[in-house]
Formats: C-alpha cells, structure tokens, sequence
C-alpha cells in the first residue's frame, strides 16, 4: 500500500499550504513513499477524501481540510495528528508503517 496525502493546491489560506508542505517534506527527507491527490482537481478524490475519514474524526462543520493522509484506503488522520506522532516520533505507526533499520552500525 501506498501512503496518499490529500491536498488542495489551489487553497488560499497560508496555514493549508504550510501544513501540506510539512507532511510532503517530511516524507521526502524520510524516502516514504507517497502519492500526493489534489483534491481541487478531481470531483471524484475530494468525494473520495471526504467518504473515507470516520465521522469521529471529521469536524463539528464544515468539511474536513487537507492535508488528510490515507495508507492505501486506510484513514491515518489529518495535519494534527501527524504532527502529534512526529513529535512523539511515532510516525511509521501513525502511517502503519514498519519502522527502517538503521543503516549505521552501533558503535
């Protein structure tokens, strides 16, 4: 499965952007795979995006912002929750990912 990363590149509010460009670099300087989905160009991902995150985890209104990000059809969580798991460096089991070996040797 691969790690999708729902984002709108059209958004205009500063904060979206930020945040999407976090998780985005975040998993390139970890070589996660991913695939980023562009919700403001397909009807069909945003319907998608929106079916897919549990009732528990959409907002009181409105609809739920991007970035939203998925392994394979499996609901991770939003923005908040990936940062709560990369600062408690956690983010393989929030991607339900299994952790890399480290490449050095231990001293």
């Amino acid at each position: 499965m691969v790690i999708r990363v729902f984002v709108a590149s059209s958004s205009g509010f500063v904060a979206i952007k930020k945040k999407q460009q976090d998780v985005v670099r975040f998993l390139e300087a970890n070589k996660i795979e991913f695939e980023e989905v562009d919700i403001t160009m397909s009807e069909e991902q945003r319907q998608w995006m929106y079916k897919n995150i549990p009732p528990e985890k959409k907002p009181a209104q409105g609809n739920p912002l991007p970035p939203q990000i998925f392994n394979g059809d499996r609901y991770c969580g939003d923005y908040d929750s990936f940062f709560e798991s990369k600062e408690s460096n956690t983010v393989f089991s929030f991607l339900d990912l299994k952790p890399r070996l480290s490449s050095k040797a231990d001293p």
